[in-house]
């Protein structure tokens, strides 16, 4: 089933000039291409034929056709922007929205994510000697959640939510240690201290946090971008949130499947020790 909607949408930084003309008209106006030509797209985007044929292939399209097609197939079945929550709504249609919410930002993020850093991230956590996570506020049970995973392998982390414990511990790291910091904001000064004084000692730095430029992202040597659109309603970023945590379980995923024996066996003996916490 098609995307191409969300696809665009999650590409538009990457965009140039005149393919953004094309995706700012499309998303304003998805129907309408499917009656027109190439040419009628081209003049009512202002760019050439050309423009419309290279934005269809960055789209992984074969070209105008099939972008028409494509389009025309998933209209009306994906949500195309972050719908908005009304006093009005039952539980089901904040049910609703809060699902079509949450499946746009995982479809953005996908885009925003870069695969080379991803998979970077994953084998420096794999390899690292010590392992600390931090998270404040709502990003605090997120990285618990990295740790109760990455603890389930084997791997030697922690997750600290205390602004002094962060600092703390990060004073103490050495090379081949490695900071997993979470803010959605990417601009908490506690944070930001802490992953300064980890690369003052030569830890790696992997921050997970929303797309754009943000204090957190520049110290980071490997970035791990979320991709949501919180409305008023969504105070605790839950749709940002979900993208983390989707991150988070690619690179455990990652690890379980790359860690040989290792993590083979650590996995094992994790789920021995717990059988008897269950009936």
């Amino acid at each position: 089933m098609g995307c191409t909607l969300l696809k665009i949408k999650g590409m538009y930084d990457s965009l140039g000039r005149g393919e953004r003309k094309i995706a700012d008209w499309m998303l304003e106006h998805p129907g309408e291409i499917i009656a027109m030509s190439i040419s009628e797209l081209a003049t009512a985007c202002g760019c050439g034929d050309a423009t419309v044929v290279r934005f269809s292939r960055r789209l992984g399209l074969n070209g105008y056709q099939a972008l028409k097609i494509s389009i025309a197939q998933e209209l009306g079945s994906y949500p195309t922007g972050s719908p908005t929550i009304r006093q009005k709504d039952t539980c089901m249609d904040i049910y609703a929205k809060h699902a079509a919410d949450i499946a746009l930002t995982l479809e953005k993020t996908k885009y925003s994510l870069n695969e080379d850093s991803l998979e970077a991230a994953a084998k420096a956590l794999l390899q690292a000697a010590n392992i600390v996570i931090l998270g404040l506020g709502s990003s605090a049970p997120i990285a618990l959640d990295a740790m109760h995973k990455l603890r389930r392998t084997g791997l030697p982390a922690n997750a600290y939510s205390d602004n002094h414990m962060q600092m703390i511990v990060t004073s103490h790291l050495q090379p081949g240690d490695v900071v997993l910091a979470i803010s959605h904001s990417g601009s908490s000064t506690d944070i930001a201290s802490a992953m300064e004084q980890a690369k003052k000692k030569e830890a790696t730095t992997i921050s997970i946090t929303n797309s754009g430029r943000s204090p957190i992202a520049k110290i980071s040597d490997y970035l791990l971008p979320t991709n949501a659109e919180e409305t008023k309603y969504t105070i605790l970023a839950m749709s940002s949130r979900i993208a983390q945590l989707a991150i988070i379980d690619t690179l455990y995923t990652y690890i379980v499947l790359n860690g040989g024996e290792r993590i083979t066996q650590a996995i094992h003996d994790t789920e021995s020790a717990l059988e008897s916490k269950k009936y």
